[in-house]
């Protein structure tokens, strides 16, 4: 097991080495518009200790963002380079993230998973998270 350092995203140091982790993931990944420096900002806004990096000599290897709105709280973005997966490091991640999220007063907690990444499904279900029977719309409020 190697050492990892958990420890919350800083701006804009972070920054370009979490946006590469994000392109560079693989399956279920997506960057998108709400991944851009504007909106990130919007988020360390609200509530920056819900944005973690996990750190291996100094470079970022790992990263999960969640968000908590008073009532429900969501993860995004939870991600370990290829190089440094199977090793216990998104397990740290998602579990700091939790007591976190509990410590705020979160009771109940969403994630979204892409149909195509079944591995990432597989190591929810490990992680107690369980299939919802709904479907989820979106839409753009902003152009």
């Amino acid at each position: 097991m190697i050492d990892v350092l958990l420890r919350i995203f800083s701006y804009p140091t972070d920054y370009n080495q979490v946006l590469h982790l994000w392109q560079t993931a693989g399956q279920g990944i997506r960057v998108q518009r709400s991944d851009q420096p504007n909106e990130i900002l919007k988020k360390l806004a609200r509530d920056p200790d819900l944005f973690l990096v996990a750190c291996n000599e100094g470079k970022i290897i790992g990263t999960v963002i969640a968000g908590f709105d008073g009532r429900r709280g969501m993860i995004y973005h939870l991600v370990v380079a290829s190089e440094f997966r199977n090793q216990g490091i998104a397990s740290k991640l998602m579990d700091e993230v939790e007591k976190k999220l509990v410590l705020k007063g979160c009771i109940r907690c969403y994630l979204f998973v892409t149909p195509d990444n079944s591995a990432a499904m597989e190591f929810y279900e490990k992680h107690g998270w369980e299939k919802m029977k709904i479907l989820p719309f979106a839409k753009d409020l902003v152009e």
